[in-house]
């Protein structure tokens, strides 16, 4: 006779989401899978309302229609903007419209383990359980970086390093669940690399017409380090017209911004970290987040660390759902004492 999956039997689903301040995921124990970019836009007024059609408009949508909208992206660097009241209403509607995403039976039990940057962990703790206390049964906040490596049984001797948008955070594992210490938040990430080809861009061609969201796109299909992988040219208006130019060395130039910060902030950690244990965290180093996809940039780090012995550094497999399918992971694996009941 099969046994009965107790899951099913408890009427439980749980869910893994990755909060992230650029796009945010989610996967769920029935197998569902979502992702959409972290902006919450309302209409701005009636004739907005009638355009879009919808109180409420997430992610590519919201972006699509923005001129329609107050669009609020309400992470800042991986922390809910305090004392912002949309903020905190974004957050909120991102939460629930990921969770409507995973498509939970009406009657099922929720069981969320949310991931926030590292070092956001206390500040952001009371904020995400506030947003999520209506949707959720039972909660449990942890950081990015613990999330991705315990999805890849990265538990001991290792070293998560997530590239995201508003923060880069660093994890040492050592067959524990990993304390203050072993964790740290820099701001070197995805933003600060659409600032500085924003101003490189705008000091170079004065006369062109772009924003803030067409560098952002420049980056995600262009980004690399090191070599040219040859010439990156994109199409931005002059007086109204369409002009090709060449960004090659903007795009380097920003993407190469972060990575001085990456490597001081790797070298620290490791160096105070056990001696004994020093070569096996150096040889076990994974890449994740939307940064781990910059071209050339896991080659540049291994170089760049060699310096202090023989190191190893890998990316994982998919930068979009790592985070949510770990927290999904914990989230089945956890110990009932460990959740917190909402």
């Amino acid at each position: 006779m099969k046994q009965k999956d107790s899951k099913r039997e408890d009427n439980t689903v749980f869910v893994g989401i990755d909060l992230g301040t650029s796009r945010s995921s989610i996967s769920a124990s029935n197998n569902t899978r979502e992702w959409i970019e972290s902006y919450v836009g309302w209409p701005k007024d009636f004739i907005a309302l009638q355009v879009v059609g919808k109180p409420v408009l997430f992610g590519a949508e919201a972006l699509k229609n923005r001129l329609s909208l107050d669009l609020c992206r309400p992470l800042e660097h991986g922390v809910i903007k305090e004392g912002i009241e949309r903020s905190e209403e974004a957050v909120k509607e991102i939460i629930k419209y990921l969770i409507e995403l995973a498509k939970p039976e009406p009657d099922q039990k929720i069981h969320a383990v949310v991931g926030v940057p590292a070092d956001t962990l206390k500040v952001n703790k009371l904020a995400i359980r506030k947003a999520v206390s209506e949707f959720v049964h039972s909660l449990m906040v942890v950081s990015e970086p613990f999330a991705v490596a315990y999805g890849m049984d990265l538990l001991n001797n290792s070293l998560v390093i997530d590239i995201g948008a508003g923060t880069t955070d660093f994890c040492i594992m050592h067959g524990t669940i990993p304390s203050e210490e072993d964790q740290k938040t820099i701001l070197a990430a995805g933003d600060y690399i659409d600032e500085q080809l924003y101003s490189y861009l705008t000091e170079r061609y004065p006369n062109a017409k772009f924003n803030k969201n067409m560098v952002r796109q420049f980056k995600e299909q262009h980004s690399f380090v090191r070599e040219v992988p040859g010439e990156v040219r994109v199409e931005i208006p002059v007086d109204g017209k369409p002009v090709m130019h060449d960004i090659t060395n903007e795009i380097r130039r920003a993407c190469e911004s972060i990575l001085p910060a990456i490597v001081e902030t790797t070298t620290e950690m490791i160096a105070r970290f056990d001696p004994e244990f020093q070569v096996k965290i150096k040889n076990n180093i994974v890449l994740a987040g939307g940064g781990s996809l910059i071209k050339g940039i896991r080659e540049y780090l291994q170089d760049a660390l060699k310096e202090y012995g023989s190191c190893r550094v890998t990316c994982v497999e998919d930068p979009l759902f790592a985070g949510s399918n770990g927290a999904l992971k914990l989230a089945e694996d956890m110990p009932a004492k460990y959740w917190e009941t909402l």
